[in-house]
């Protein structure tokens, strides 16, 4: 093993030591897919504070992700927002007011490819890619990495690992199913009937219809939970690791 990834697995053992001192992973079964055959990927935060985190992937959308931005300063609530590269390509003026309004930004991939199926090197590619194109906006490197779909292998988490950085998905009660354009009611349902401590919220900023029901539901489901004492975290906030 040479001294970079060596680097890299004591940076990412030490990013476990430190929720496992938080807290965040005394619970293996509610925290991580503790029996996949690949590693660890984080799916929940600590239960020991009513904390949620909102992640929002496959934007920015030039209308409903500005929309969401609008909703989420209205409350003072902070997101994740897990970006395509080719997007923020195309829309740097939004990335870079999520991350002035002190949102976090994670990576998700440049084309939205599915990351088991593709090959190391075009799965390196899509997220180098991606890296740079973030950082080239915002100066900061993402720590996070969702990869579409869910969908992923130990190519990935090894190529994740060596850039220091890990893989987050969501909470297994937390798919909003918004991707299937349900109605507002649904969404609503979704989220706020089986939301938990530690929560990790799968949402969608970009959608392929003519609206977004997300927007809709998130005037709704955040006032709600605000209501009911949860306050929102981004997922480096909810999970203890630093973004610098």
């Amino acid at each position: 093993m040479d001294i970079k990834k060596l680097c890299g697995c004591l940076w990412f053992q030490l990013i476990l030591l430190i929720l496992l001192v938080s807290g965040t992973l005394n619970n293996m079964q509610e925290n991580v897919f503790a029996n996949n055959d690949y590693g660890m990927i984080i799916k929940k935060g600590t239960e020991n504070r009513k904390v949620v985190a909102l992640t929002f992937d496959d934007g920015p959308h030039p209308v409903y992700t500005e929309q969401i931005l609008d909703i989420l300063h209205e409350y003072d609530v902070k997101a994740t927002f897990f970006v395509l590269g080719m997007l923020a390509e195309n829309y740097p003026h939004i990335i870079k007011r999520q991350w002035e309004e002190g949102h976090e930004i994670g990576n998700h991939t440049y084309s939205h490819i599915d990351t088991k199926k593709a090959s190391k090197e075009e799965l390196l590619e899509e997220y180098k890619k991606t890296q740079d194109i973030i950082y080239s906006i915002t100066k900061n490197k993402p720590k996070i990495f969702r990869p579409p779909y869910g969908s992923f292998d130990k190519k990935v988490l090894d190529m994740v690992e060596e850039d220091n950085s890990i893989v987050v998905l969501w909470s297994a009660n937390q798919d909003s199913k918004d991707w299937k354009n349900p109605e507002v009611e649904k969404i609503i349902a979704n989220t706020i009937s089986n939301i938990e401590n530690g929560d990790i919220i799968l949402f969608h900023d970009y959608v392929y219809y003519d609206e977004s029901h997300t927007v809709e539901a998130l005037k709704v489901i955040i006032p709600e939970l605000i209501n009911r004492g949860y306050k929102f975290v981004t997922l480096s906030q909810l999970l203890n690791i630093s973004t610098e």
